[in-house]
């Protein structure tokens, strides 16, 4: 009887490690992730400027989408890197969507004014392009290739964040 104490605990132990592995997997804190080769689900948006934007039309750029929320301030920090990057690249095909997942549009509207970004701010009320990219945390970053496959994805909410997908980037734009 005394074995199969051992093992039943030892089970017990396996699992909880295996859980905290997973939960550690599944933290909103985590750098660039690579992705396996996925099409990015194409989707087309109101931008606060005002015209709709589709994502299919970027084709043959690298796109990334940056999904934020006007009570993110880790979010502001993430959308004026973005910026710079977008000043930078652009002349090499890389753009740039900031993705708002706000119900409060005129909110959304008042926090993309502050920031004053060369890039489209989009909107996205209903979420419908948050479900499909699976967002979970905020500020997410998804970086899409030139041929329309998203290549990894970011969910790093901390300052240094851009230490782990900036080199990430450049590496698509040199493809």
């Amino acid at each position: 009887m005394g074995a199969f104490k051992t093992y039943r605990r030892s089970r017990g132990v396996a699992a909880m490690l295996v859980l905290a592995v997973l939960c550690a997997a599944a933290s909103p804190a985590r750098a660039a992730e690579p992705r396996a080769a996925a099409p990015a689900p194409d989707f087309a948006l109101r931008s606060v400027a005002g015209p709709n934007l589709r994502l299919s039309e970027q084709r043959g750029d690298v796109v990334v989408l940056s999904f934020w929320s006007s009570r993110c301030n880790v979010c502001r920090a993430q959308l004026a890197e973005l910026d710079r990057l977008f000043a930078t690249y652009r002349p090499a095909g890389f753009v740039v969507f900031g993705v708002n997942v706000d119900d409060d549009v005129a909110a959304a509207r008042e926090f993309a004014g502050t920031l004053r970004v060369q890039f489209p701010m989009l909107l996205d009320p209903s979420k419908s392009v948050a479900r499909a990219y699976g967002v979970d945390a905020l500020p997410m970053l998804v970086a899409i290739d030139r041929f329309g496959t998203v290549r990894f994805v970011s969910r790093n909410d901390r300052p240094t964040a851009a230490a782990s997908y900036v080199p990430a980037l450049r590496t698509l734009i040199d493809e």
